[in-house]
């Protein structure tokens, strides 16, 4: 197995270490085609990407793949922020992206307080404390989900259960019936092997992803290596992969309304 693209990938626009070309310069020597540039949304009140850094950001992504020959996407790995499934990449910010991720995260400013209530407060301390969340917290983070999948072109959901609790098989189907990927991090191992499976079983397809905040650890794959030892997954399941890339939604959904 080897990584043809990793699309999740950080910069100093938000909580990264290196830049956009010394994050490209690592995704070519790793043998890399393409690369996630996918800072955190506007809406994380410590490490977001600012609205007002778009353009030079645009700029430096455009020079490092003329440097590189490296294709690098412009990205967003956006905050769920409401159980209606808003997310903080709105519609008039669609037109300056080429990727749409998504996931949960903590200090954030979300849509209501409540928001904030149940998708974040009661499943931190669930995470915090180490006891099984409540059927009612797995019920509602499904739901923002759901929503998240059904109203937004999201190409992929990222660390999914890090922190945050859901049926899993439920959001992997709604993944698979709207062309969502869901993302095995090599960050954090945020599933175990028989969850993944069980999500698989519904026919979701899935990414590999680095979520590097450091040059060094842009295309790893070490963990998921780990994981897919002890899971059933085929490897044709995974599209970005032993020369493969992924059919993301979000560039049909610019083709056909932006």
């Amino acid at each position: 197995m080897f990584l043809t693209a990793d699309y999740h990938t950080h910069t100093p626009y938000s909580h990264g270490k290196n830049t956009v070309l010394e994050n490209a310069k690592a995704a070519k020597a790793k043998g890399l085609l393409q690369l996630g540039i996918t800072d955190h949304g506007f809406n994380h009140l410590l490490f977001g990407l600012k609205r007002k850094n778009l353009t030079d950001l645009r700029a430096e992504i455009d020079e490092a793949e003329k440097l590189t020959g490296v294709k690098v996407l412009l990205g967003m790995e956006s905050n769920l922020i409401s159980l209606d499934g808003d997310t903080d990449m709105k519609e008039s910010d669609l037109q300056y992206f080429d990727l749409y991720l998504c996931g949960i995260h903590e200090v954030l400013k979300y849509k209501k307080v409540s928001d904030m209530y149940n998708i974040m407060l009661k499943n931190y301390m669930a995470y915090k404390f180490g006891k099984a969340p409540s059927q009612k917290v797995i019920d509602k983070t499904t739901k923002a989900y759901i929503n998240a999948i059904k109203n937004n072109p999201i190409d992929v959901l990222t660390h999914i259960n890090y922190k945050c609790y859901c049926n899993l098989e439920e959001v992997a189907k709604c993944c698979a019936d709207y062309g969502t990927y869901i993302e095995i991090n090599t960050k954090k191992r945020h599933v175990s092997a028989e969850e993944l499976n069980r999500m698989a079983s519904t026919g979701v397809r899935f990414v590999i992803d680095s979520d590097a905040h450091s040059a060094d650890r842009v295309g790893d794959t070490k963990i998921a290596e780990e994981l897919l030892k002890e899971a059933d997954i085929p490897f044709d399941r995974i599209d970005n992969i032993d020369g493969r890339l992924p059919n993301f939604r979000f560039k049909e959904y610019k083709a056909k309304n932006l």
